[in-house]
C-alpha cells in the first residue's frame, strides 16, 4: 500500500486524517528539520524481532522518547529483542528504512507484528508516515488502533517510561 493507497483506505474506513508533505526524512533527527502541524505527537517506530527470529513487533513512542529495550521486554515478558531486519521490514512490512510506520501493519497479510503503542498517545492525535518518508499523517490514535485491530494485528498499549 503506497502513500495514496493508504489516504484512500483511511478515507474508505472513515478516519479524519491531516497530511503535512515534506522532504524524505530517514530518522527523527531529520524530521526536527521538518515544519510539522503537531510535532508534538510524531511517533518515533521500532521494528523489533526476537532472538529466535519468531515473532516481530513494532513500538510507537512520542519522537523524544527513548525506549529501554530490555527493560520493555522483561515488562512484557518477551524474548531477547534486536532490530529486525532490513529484510523483514521489507518482506513483512513492505516498508524501506525511515518510512517505519504503525500504517505499515496494512502491508502485514499474515498479521505477524504485534503493535505496541505508549499510552501517551491515547486521546490524542498520532503522526506517523503514510508508508512513504515523504509525509507525516495526522489522525487520532484511537481510529489507528480500531484499523490496525480490524485488519487483525495484535494491539496492546503500553506505558514506556523512558
Amino acid at each position: 500500500m503506497n502513500k495514496a493507497a493508504t489516504y484512500q483506505y483511511l478515507k474508505a474506513h472513515g478516519v479524519e486524517f491531516e497530511v503535512n508533505e515534506h522532504k524524505a526524512v530517514f530518522n527523527m533527527g531529520e524530521l526536527s528539520a521538518v515544519n510539522l502541524a503537531y510535532p508534538e505527537w510524531d511517533a518515533k517506530n521500532l521494528f523489533l524481532r526476537d532472538d529466535k527470529k519468531r515473532h516481530y513487533y513494532l513500538v510507537s513512542v512520542k519522537g523524544d522518547k527513548r525506549v529501554d529495550l530490555k527493560a520493555f521486554r522483561k515488562q512484557q515478558g518477551l524474548r531477547p529483542l534486536s532490530f529486525a531486519s532490513l529484510h523483514d521490514l521489507l518482506t513483512i512490512m513492505r516498508l524501506t528504512p525511515g518510512s517505519v510506520t504503525p500504517l505499515g501493519l496494512l502491508n502485514d497479510a499474515d498479521c505477524k507484528v504485534h503493535f505496541y503503542l505508549d499510552t501517551e498517545f491515547l486521546g490524542n492525535v498520532i503522526g506517523v508516515h503514510p508508508n512513504d518518508n515523504t509525509a507525516t499523517v495526522w489522525l487520532s490514535a484511537d481510529a489507528l488502533i480500531r484499523i490496525i485491530k480490524a485488519h487483525g494485528n495484535d494491539v496492546d498499549i503500553v506505558d514506556l517510561n523512558g
